[in-house]
């Protein structure tokens, strides 16, 4: 039996090839191309730029972190330094006044109690914690606290008169408030009625 099947010269030709592109549209994929690497590469810079961002952030927050830390952890211990300083300055203004003939022994005892609150002071302040006297300034309800207010027609109201405390901040951070006599307004004198006299 022949199963030999005829195969036409046409079918054993190899297929022709694509027609080459034309160099416009060579050049239009390589723009393509272009555009292309060109938009990844912005977003791979984008990601960098807000990685490198980030970084410098969790940075700046740990370093700011890390100095509060130390600048605030001996905060408790301040302020019962500091209230040991309010102490000495209450058993100070606790001696009578100088005058002349005064025993030797009570010049003595002033003298060194001033001494000892000059040096304590002095080393309180090297570490950061700061005496302040508001006497005169605007009341702030942010460093001071009011204990009382007085009449004064000579000041401003919200003016401190008189400080029964002194104010303490350690490194600028309010440490204990200042107890304080503030002004207020003279209260209005009552109207004088004046009689008026109708006798002819």
């Amino acid at each position: 039996m022949n199963t030999h099947t005829d195969t036409h010269p046409d079918d054993m030709m190899p297929a022709e090839p694509a027609s080459p592109e034309t160099p416009e549209q060579l050049m239009q994929a390589a723009t393509a191309r272009i555009a292309e690497l060109e938009a990844e590469r912005d977003e791979m810079r984008d990601r960098w730029m807000r990685a490198e961002a980030e970084t410098q952030n969790v940075r700046t927050r740990a370093k700011r972190d890390v100095d509060e830390t130390r600048q605030y952890a001996v905060q408790k211990f301040a302020k019962d330094v500091a209230e040991a300083a309010e102490n000495i300055t209450r058993g100070l203004a606790s001696i009578p006044a100088r005058m002349e003939g005064e025993a030797d022994i009570i010049g003595k005892l002033r003298d060194g109690f001033e001494g000892v609150e000059r040096s304590f002071v002095a080393l309180l302040e090297r570490n950061g914690v700061v005496r302040t006297d508001p006497t005169g300034a605007m009341f702030d309800p942010n460093l001071h606290q009011a204990m009382a207010e007085q009449e004064s027609a000579e000041h401003p109201p919200g003016t401190v008169l008189q400080a029964w405390t002194q104010g303490w901040t350690l490194n600028g951070r309010i440490l204990r408030p200042a107890m304080v006599v503030v002004a207020k307004a003279p209260a209005e004198a009552p109207a004088t009625v004046t009689k008026l006299d109708t006798t002819v």
